[in-house]
């Protein structure tokens, strides 16, 4: 059995041409069905359809042998646990800090709205500056717009979203795409077919 974990959503809907130059097809729609284990056209490939903050931890603990998933939630994961493989270049975003137009200079004792926690201490730390990092789920934008934080650590896409709430970037951090990672036991146990799988999709 070769289990691929993959999140709902846009990462999914970019990865059924990956996964159709290894021949591997959903036969469930995940739109519609409510299943969480997709069966695919090959017996014993199997699809689990699961939160993209969760596929490294399935990857990690072995309830997949294979996952992908972003490189911002790779990094706010930072674990070495699993193997990182191949770069898929698909979802192509950038992790920005972001602000007021007017916003404040960068100082410590600032406040950062984000839930890339990690990243963000690591980031600022290493301009050797001191701030707050304040955990949120969603809906960054609003907060520099009530004073909850002077700046945030997000994904920016087209930038349409943060022009529209009067934010705009300020930093760049780092590029994210998606990438392959697999279950370091998985590659030993299943080396054979996961390097024919991995071979197929880097054709």
């Amino acid at each position: 059995m070769l289990k691929i974990a993959l999140s709902k959503g846009r990462i999914f809907k970019d990865c059924l041409p990956i996964l159709a130059k290894a021949n591997i097809y959903p036969l469930d729609d995940p739109k519609t069905s409510r299943k969480l284990i997709l069966d695919t056209n090959i017996d014993g490939v199997k699809i689990v359809v699961i939160r993209a903050t969760d596929v490294p931890t399935y990857v990690e603990y072995g309830a997949a042998d294979i996952g992908i998933v972003g490189k911002d939630t790779l990094l706010e994961y930072n674990s070495q646990q699993f193997y990182e493989l191949v770069d898929l270049k698909i979802a192509p975003c950038k992790l920005m800090l972001a602000g007021p137009k007017e916003a404040v200079p960068l100082k410590n004792g600032l406040r950062i709205a984000t839930k890339y926690v990690n990243v963000a201490k690591e980031y600022f730390a290493k301009q050797g500056l001191q701030v707050e990092v304040i955990k949120l789920y969603g809906a960054m934008e609003l907060a520099p717009l009530v004073d909850l934080a002077d700046y945030i650590v997000d994904i920016v896409d087209t930038g349409n979203t943060l022009k529209a709430n009067g934010l705009e970037p300020k930093e760049h951090i780092i590029d994210i795409s998606s990438r392959l990672i697999v279950n370091k036991a998985s590659m030993k146990t299943k080396q054979q077919q996961i390097k024919a799988l991995i071979a197929k999709i880097e054709t």
